[in-house]
C-alpha cells in the first residue's frame, strides 16, 4: 500500500475511534449524573426510594433486553446504520426527559433511552474490532473505555453543578446539543459499513422470546423476596430452556449457543463481566444516598467525592488495554478484579462517622480494579469471536453489563425494600439505609471475590496469547 494509502487508512481508523468514544462518553455521563439528581429528582416529582431505583432500572432494563438483537441486526443490515440510529433515538428521548411532569414519565422516557443505549452499545464495540487489528485492538478498546470512564467523572461534577443551580433537567438539556455532534460526526467521519452477516435471516421469534426471558428475569430480581418475584423467574427460567431449544433448530439464530459451549474464552469472560458489573454497579447509587443524605454534602460536593473512582478507571484503561495487546489479558483482568474485591470488603465497614477521605479511597481502589478489568476483558471476548460474529459479540458484551448492573440495582431495591420499605428517605429511615448499604456491600464482596476465579478459569486457554482465536482480518476501510 502506498504511503498516502496508509495515511487514509489511519485516518479512518482514528475517525471511527473518535466518533464511537464520543458516543461512548453519553451514555455512561448521563447514568453517573442521574444517580447524583436522584434527590432532586425524589424531592421535586415525591418519588419514593423504590421509584427512584427505577429511575435507574428503567433503563438498564430496557438497554439489556434489546442489547442482544440489535447486536445480531447490526450484523445483518449494518453496524453504522444501527449506531446511527441509536444515536438518533437517544438524543430525542434525552430531549423529551427535560419535560417529564412525574416519576412514571420518567421511567417511560428512560425506557426509550435504555432502548437508544442498546443500539449503540451493540455496535460500538463491533465497529472497532472490524476496523483495528489484533495488535493494535487492546489499544483501540482502552481509549473507548476511557471515554466512558471520562463520563463518569466528568458527570458528577458537572451534574452536580448543573443539579444545583439549575435543577436536575438541565442535566438532560446539557445532552442534547452533544448527541447532535455525535449524530454530525457519524455523517461526515464514518465512511463504511460493516455487514458481515449481510442476507441472513433475522431471528425474530428468538429475539422475542429472548426478550421475555430476559426482563422476567430482571424484573422478578427487582421484585424479591415477593411471591411475584419468585414468580417472573420461574417464566424467565422456562423461557430460557424454549429459547435454548429454538436457537439450537435455527440455520440463523440471534444467539449461536455454540458460542458458549464451544468457546472457553467467550464464555468465561462473559460470566466475569456479569459478576464484575453485578457487584459494583449500585455502589454509585448507594454512595450518593449516603453521601448527601447521611454525610449531608450538596450534590456538588457529593459528586467531587464521587468522582475518584472514574478517574481511577481512566487513567488505567489505556494502560490495561495496550498491556492487554501483548500480555495475557485473563490474567490482568484477574488482578482487576481482586482489586475491586478489596475495595468492596472495606466498604463493608462504612458507618455514619467514616472520614471522607476513608470514602476516597475506598472509591479509587475500586476505580484501579476496574480500569485493570474492563479493557482486557473486552478485548478478550471481542477477539474469541470470527467477523461476522462481531455485533453478537459486542450485544453480550453489553448484555452482561447490563444485566450485571440491573443484578445490582435488583440486590440494591430488595434491601432498600427490605430495610426501609416505600418510605421516603429521612431521618427516621437512615438507620434503614445505613443497614442496607452494609449489606449489599458484603454481598458484591462475596460475588467479586467468585469472579476472581471465573476470570481465572478461562486462563488456560489464554496462557498463550496465539491460543486467543483471532480471525483472518480483512481490510474493511475505505482508503
Amino acid at each position: 500500500m502506498s504511503n498516502n494509502g496508509a495515511t487514509a487508512e489511519e485516518t479512518s481508523k482514528k475517525s471511527v475511534l473518535l466518533v464511537a468514544a464520543f458516543a461512548a462518553f453519553l451514555t455512561p455521563f448521563l447514568g453517573s449524573a442521574v444517580n447524583l439528581a436522584l434527590p432532586s429528582i425524589g424531592k421535586d416529582l415525591h418519588a419514593n426510594a423504590v421509584e427512584l431505583g427505577w429511575v435507574i432500572s428503567s433503563f438498564i432494563l430496557s438497554s439489556s433486553v434489546f442489547l442482544l438483537p440489535f447486536g445480531r441486526l447490526a450484523d445483518i443490515t449494518g453496524r453504522k446504520k444501527i449506531f446511527f440510529t441509536g444515536i438518533l433515538l437517544f438524543t430525542i428521548s434525552t430531549f423529551l426527559l427535560i419535560f417529564a411532569w412525574n416519576v412514571i414519565s420518567l421511567i417511560v422516557f428512560r425506557i426509550f433511552q435504555g432502548l437508544a443505549g442498546a443500539m449503540i452499545f451493540g455496535t460500538s464495540m463491533a465497529i472497532i474490532t472490524s476496523v483495528f487489528q489484533p495488535g493494535e485492538r487492546g489499544r483501540a478498546m482502552g481509549i473507548n473505555v476511557t471515554a466512558v470512564y471520562l463520563g463518569l467523572s466528568c458527570g458528577p461534577i458537572i451534574g452536580g453543578l448543573l443539579t444545583q443551580y439549575f435543577g436536575w433537567r438541565s442535566i438532560f438539556a446539557f445532552l442534547v446539543p452533544f448527541g447532535i455532534i455525535s449524530l454530525i460526526l457519524i455523517s461526515r467521519k464514518i465512511k463504511t459499513e460493516w455487514a458481515e452477516a449481510a442476507g441472513e435471516k433475522f431471528d425474530w421469534s428468538g429475539s422475542v422470546i429472548y426478550g421475555i426471558a430476559l426482563s422476567s428475569f430482571m424484573y422478578g430480581f427487582s421484585k424479591l423476596p415477593s411471591a411475584l418475584g419468585w414468580i417472573c423467574i420461574a417464566v424467565a427460567l422456562m423461557m430460557s430452556v424454549v429459547f435454548v431449544i429454538v436457537e439450537n433448530k435455527i440455520i440463523n439464530p440471534v444467539f449461536d449457543i455454540r458460542l458458549i459451549f464451544r468457546n472457553r474464552v467467550f464464555a468465561f469472560s462473559g460470566i466475569a463481566a456479569l459478576i464484575h458489573y453485578s457487584a459494583t454497579s449500585a455502589t454509585g447509587f448507594f454512595i450518593s444516598l449516603y453521601l448527601q443524605y447521611l454525610k449531608g454534602f450538596d450534590a456538588r460536593t457529593a459528586g467531587l467525592i464521587m468522582i475518584s473512582q472514574p478517574v481511577a478507571m481512566m487513567l488505567l484503561s489505556p494502560v490495561a488495554g495496550k498491556l492487554s495487546d501483548k500480555k495475557n489479558p485473563g490474567i490482568i483482568a484477574s488482578i482487576g478484579m481482586g482489586l475491586t474485591a478489596a475495595g468492596l470488603v472495606l466498604l463493608c465497614f462504612i458507618k455514619e462517622t467514616t472520614p471522607t477521605y476513608l470514602i476516597v479511597l475506598m472509591l479509587t481502589l475500586m476505580g484501579i480494579g476496574f480500569g485493570l478489568f474492563s479493557s482486557p476483558n473486552s478485548n478478550a471476548i471481542m477477539s474469541s469471536v470470527e467477523k461476522r460474529y462481531l455485533g453478537v459479540a459486542s450485544g453480550v458484551l453489553g448484555t452482561m453489563r447490563m444485566v450485571g448492573q440491573m443484578m445490582s440495582m435488583g440486590i440494591a431495591m430488595m434491601l432498600i425494600s427490605l430495610y426501609i420499605g416505600k418510605q421516603t428517605i429521612n431521618p427516621s429511615t437512615y438507620q434503614g439505609l445505613m443497614s442496607s448499604m452494609r449489606t449489599g456491600f458484603l454481598i458484591f464482596s462475596i460475588l467479586s471475590v467468585c469472579g476472581i476465579f471465573a476470570s481465572l478459569a478461562r486462563n488456560e486457554k489464554l496462557g498463550n496469547k496465539n491460543s486467543v482465536k483471532n480471525p483472518p482480518e480483512t481490510n474493511f476501510l475505505k482508503t
